[in-house]
């Protein structure tokens, strides 16, 4: 097994390397009171002061507007700092804590159209359709409120931000990755859908199919490609947990608190919960959807470029029927949508490719993967020393 004892302090610090990695629930114990409230802390705050922030720039008098617009922005960010270093410090909140936290936050929906009732000069004598409508934006803004906390929360507990932080720093790679898979796969997919591009009846289609239409398209593309990614996610969790061998895990824990961590012996699986197995499903599904993002968008250049340099004016007035919708870019409305519909349909091909195809999974997914099975393995020694450690 291990055979140099650690400090509780590497535990700790390995817990936090897992928040920076994106995934949070692979810590012991990991709960909404211990782990989660107090990381959510500095945003809701955010959004605390910023509602009673913008209370006083509406009230606002004498100043400019853009001078407190400012001051606000940076009292906000100031707070946001300042919270997040203290809930660093912090292991977790007491019971007392919690409840005040999030009876303050409860009660902010509230207060905030209270007091802007009271401050209003204007408002004396209210009418019922002043009630009413005061009424509806209390409703709104107690949504509101709600539908950040839920987000918050969510974002906290699979450590999304330290996700899209990790994919934005891959961007580059994910670039290259992506051209060298486009040249490869490009051909094959443009024997299928060129000809269906110049379709008159797509393009009566896509000029009268609005955007939040074409958006549900792409959404569903993009839901086709997280059910991909999960089940063959199920396929390398199986895998992984069974080869944590000493050498292996001694090059996972490179880079991380373990590092100087000695082991001699083969450790045993340990059993992930719904909610670990989740989270290691969005990071490998925003992986995949950053790399076919910046595909989609290579695609959707090609095709634009393609449209605009073959379909004139007249040709897509002879398959529409009628002359075409201009977008802002001076270009018609039923060529972007095209665009976008081939671009999301491609992506969702080659992230598919990339997971099923043995050339293209050495290339491109196994990339990929390789942080999924560095934090099992980084996750098996940290069990370990942490009960070491109790012991």
């Amino acid at each position: 097994m291990i055979h140099r004892m650690v400090s509780s302090a590497v535990v700790r610090r390995t817990e936090q390397w897992f928040v920076r990695q994106g995934a949070p629930t692979m810590i012991e114990g990991y709960g909404f009171r211990s782990h989660v409230l107090p990381r959510m802390l500095p945003a809701l705050t955010f959004v605390a002061v910023g509602s009673f922030a913008w209370l006083v720039l509406l009230r606002s008098a004498g100043l400019p507007r853009w001078v407190l617009l400012g001051v606000i922005v940076a009292v906000m960010v100031a707070a946001w700092v300042l919270l997040s270093v203290f809930v660093r410090r912090l292991p977790e909140f007491s019971r007392r804590a919690t409840v005040l936290v999030l009876v303050a936050y409860a009660a902010m929906p509230i207060i905030v159209p209270l007091l802007q009732i009271v401050v209003d000069d204007e408002i004396t004598a209210p009418g019922a359709v002043e009630i009413e409508n005061e009424w509806i934006a209390l409703v709104w803004f107690v949504v509101f409120f709600g539908l950040v906390f839920l987000g918050t929360m969510l974002a906290t507990t699979y450590g999304l931000g330290s996700l899209l932080r990790g994919a934005i720093r891959h961007v580059i790679a994910d670039l290259r990755n992506s051209v060298h898979l486009l040249g490869r796969a490009l051909p094959p997919m443009l024997f299928v859908t060129l000809f269906l591009f110049f379709t008159g009846e797509l393009w009566q289609a896509m000029d009268k199919l609005p955007w939040p239409r074409v958006s549900l398209v792409v959404l569903l593309f993009a839901a086709i490609t997280v059910l991909a990614a999960a089940a063959r996610l199920r396929d390398e969790i199986g895998r992984v947990e069974q080869d944590l061998r000493p050498e292996v895990l001694a090059v996972a824990c490179k880079g991380t608190p373990l590092a100087h961590v000695e082991i001699t012996e083969p450790l045993p699986p340990r059993k992930l919960n719904g909610r670990q197995n989740r989270n290691l499903l969005v990071m490998l599904a925003i992986r995949q959807l950053v790399q076919a993002a910046v595909i989609g968008l290579a695609l959707f250049t090609f095709f634009v470029v393609l449209g605009l340099i073959v379909v004139t004016p007249e040709i897509a007035e002879q398959w529409i029927g009628e002359p075409a919708k201009e977008s802002w870019l001076g270009v018609p409305q039923a060529m972007l949508r095209n665009a976008t519909l081939f671009a999301a349909f491609g992506s969702m091909y080659f992230s598919v490719t990339s997971m099923s195809d043995a050339e293209h999974r050495r290339q491109f997914f196994a990339p990929v993967l390789e942080k999924v099975e560095r934090t099992l393995e980084v996750r098996a020694v940290y069990l370990d020393v942490r009960e070491r450690a109790q012991a």
